[in-house]
């Protein structure tokens, strides 16, 4: 049967027939009448039968018509009332002027209609105001994706509860693979007997497999040190509200065995790929190692960690093979160089410019020109009497150079070595590791998640005293075609002393070692002593800090200096170790002015409390006894409320776990 558009087009043609035929009859009857009348007539027949059927199918169109609109009409009234789709009208008030059926019974009511969206579903409230075009919300324990229209005050609700489980579902069961490590293995076992090694590996193997068991993690050791867990999403949100309590668990385990043994853990997660899981794992067991170990990293896919754990201080390796090791790469990589350019952080202390010059050193004894980069208004007093010393050594002031200088003097074979710190936004000159391609970063801090990007080696030991003694211990195992003079012994003495508050913090064994090689190489300590003095208004100044000190939790001293008055970073750090000093404090934090836009804090503990992770909470790092953060675009009082809460979260994570 033709359709309705094919009965249309039919149509045209016959009408133009129509006018054909009755031209030549009108023709034809000039010429005689009675064959014009007897054309007419059968005209007629055919014509009259077309108007019939053209009426007849006109009306048919229209009761189609007709019909078809009250269905469409009738669809729609059953949608807007009868379909599984909320909508709701509001006036300008938040008050509901309608919904249809469905939206009511959601709220489980008869209606809703003239109650105030504050009463019955006030999480629509900001997305109203923001004039947010859609959004997820929760409504009586169920998910609604709302798409707003603003103009029309109208609200459509979508019923996602069935869909959010479905995602949550797969979210949960998606795989994680983390890499555990047992941090200080070697050094335990060394010298062991076959049968106390082997009861070693028995009461860890045996405490984690409980762990994994307890836990649905499907564990397997892979090697005397290493193991490989595979477990869910879910099952990692539950480890991570107990704080990863296995780290403690292995550490108490084995030292009532007296070989107290650390864990390391690295996680990788969010990705469904098995090698980029892998590769996130090592990855993170790779930060959670240059932080010290004893501690869980997960790292995210957008780039952020979480950190678990670290709340013992790293232990001192007793072997200095990785030394000798990377002193023999640092020299290959010296020698492929045609200069050395050397540059610590901002605002140097003793230990970034002693590590400084002992790198140039090292460069200098494989026949390179090395270049120390220090920025001369970026000096505190105690390395400004250094500077005075070197300045009567000509050889060695001449190597000192501001960035400009070094950004002209760089090239493409240039070797930039970063000491002291690993963070870009903390070196002296960033538009150096920019333009440098071969970096080498000697760093004594755990490692934060800013990190300079694709170094060539990397050499970092949080258990060291500084890195002053990195260098010292790597300078022990160059060509000895060359003698390191007493000034350049003196200031590496000198950066040991001053991180280890005269060797009272942080030292080890090898602290030792390193300190008297540098005495047998003609390193003053009368010297030192001259540098590290301090003036009597530096004295009162840190006095009149210390004045405004109070005790925040037990053990927890908190200074601050006035609202308008900028301190120098050396005296705040000065402060917070003068605290440290003193009866009942276990950790200490001074907060003052930097410059109009930026509070410093300084943080010091002795072990007890680990202020690197409070610190990190405030976007800054370092040691878990020796921290600093800074915190720009704020006032005094603003920042103690931040590091308030800081320390709050951190003691309430320590009782949970």
């Amino acid at each position: 049967m033709p359709s309705y558009l094919e009965k249309r087009s039919i149509r045209y043609p016959i009408y133009g027939l129509i006018v054909i035929t009755v031209v030549l009859l009108g023709i034809l009857a000039s010429y005689h009448w009675l064959f014009s009348l007897a054309g007419v007539l059968i005209a007629v027949v055919p014509f009259y039968y077309f108007f019939l059927i053209e009426s007849r199918q006109r009306k048919e169109m229209e009761d189609y018509i007709s019909t078809l609109s009250y269905r469409v009409k009738k669809v729609g009234e059953e949608a807007l009332m009868e379909m599984p789709i909320g909508i709701m009208l509001i006036n300008d008030d938040y008050y509901i002027e309608w919904t249809n059926p469905f939206l009511a019974s959601c709220f489980d009511e008869d209606t809703i209609i003239g109650r105030s969206l504050f009463d019955v579903g006030e999480s629509l409230i900001p997305l109203i105001k923001q004039e947010v075009e859609t959004e997820t919300i929760t409504l009586h324990d169920r998910k609604f994706r709302v798409i707003h229209r603003a103009e029309e005050r109208l609200l459509y609700f979508f019923d996602v509860t069935e869909q959010t489980e479905i995602e949550k579902l797969y979210e949960d069961e998606r795989t994680v693979i983390a890499y555990i490590f047992l941090d200080n293995y070697d050094d335990q076992t060394q010298g062991m007997d076959d049968q106390a090694r082997s009861s070693l590996n028995s009461l860890v193997t045996s405490t984690l497999n409980k762990w994994a068991n307890d836990n649905g993690v499907f564990l397997k050791r892979v090697s005397s040190e290493r193991f490989v867990a595979v477990f869910n999403e879910h099952i990692l949100h539950l480890l991570e509200k107990g704080k990863f309590s296995i780290l403690d668990d292995v550490r108490e385990v084995t030292s009532k065995q007296n070989v107290p043994l650390t864990l390391s853990v690295g996680v990788g997660t969010g990705v469904s790929s098995l090698p980029e899981l892998g590769l996130l794992a090592q990855s993170s067991l790779d930060l959670a190692l240059g932080r010290g170990g004893d501690q869980v990293a997960i790292k995210q896919t957008n780039g952020k960690v979480k950190f678990y754990g670290g709340k013992t201080n790293p232990v001192e390796k007793r072997t200095r093979v990785r030394a000798r090791v990377i002193s023999h790469a640092l020299k290959e990589l010296i020698i492929e160089s045609d200069k050395v350019i050397v540059m610590g952080h901002k605002n140097p202390d003793m230990d970034a410019i002693g590590a400084a010059i002992g790198i140039r050193k090292i460069a200098q004894l494989n026949q390179r020109e090395g270049y120390i980069v220090v920025n001369p208004s970026e000096i505190d007093t105690g390395v400004s009497r250094l500077m005075d010393e070197i300045k009567k050594h000509e050889d060695l002031y001449s190597r000192f150079i501001t960035p400009e200088q070094a950004l002209e003097i760089a090239t493409e074979d240039t070797l930039l070595v970063v000491v002291d710190t690993h963070k870009p936004s903390l070196v002296i000159e960033e538009s150096l590791l920019n333009k440098i391609d071969h970096v080498v970063v000697i760093d004594h801090h755990r490692r934060a998640e800013e990190f300079v990007d694709n170094p060539l080696l990397v050499y970092m030991e949080p258990y060291a005293s500084s890195t002053a003694e990195l260098v010292t211990e790597l300078l022990e195992y160059q060509p000895k075609n060359g003698k390191i003079n007493m000034l350049e012994a003196t200031s590496l003495l000198a950066g040991i002393i001053v991180d280890t508050k005269s060797f009272t913090l942080r030292t080890g064994a090898r602290t030792f070692d390193a300190a008297s090689y540098l005495r047998g190489q003609g390193a003053d300590t009368v010297l030192v002593q001259k540098f590290l003095k301090e003036d009597v208004e530096t004295f009162l100044k840190r006095a009149k800090l210390i004045e405004t000190v109070y005790f925040y939790k037990e053990g927890i001293a908190i200074a601050k200096g006035k609202p308008d008055q900028i301190i120098d970073q050396v005296l705040i750090a000065q402060t917070a170790d003068t605290l440290l000093t003193m009866d009942g404090v276990t950790a200490s934090f001074v907060i003052s002015k930097r410059n109009e836009n930026m509070v410093g804090i300084s943080a010091r503990s002795l072990g007890d409390v680990n202020v690197q992770v409070i610190m990190e909470g405030l976007g800054g790092g370092g040691h878990l006894t020796n921290a600093a953060t800074q915190i720009h675009d704020a006032e005094i009082d603003e920042a103690e409320l931040r590091l308030q809460e800081v320390i709050d979260d951190y003691m309430e994570g320590r009782k949970k776990s």
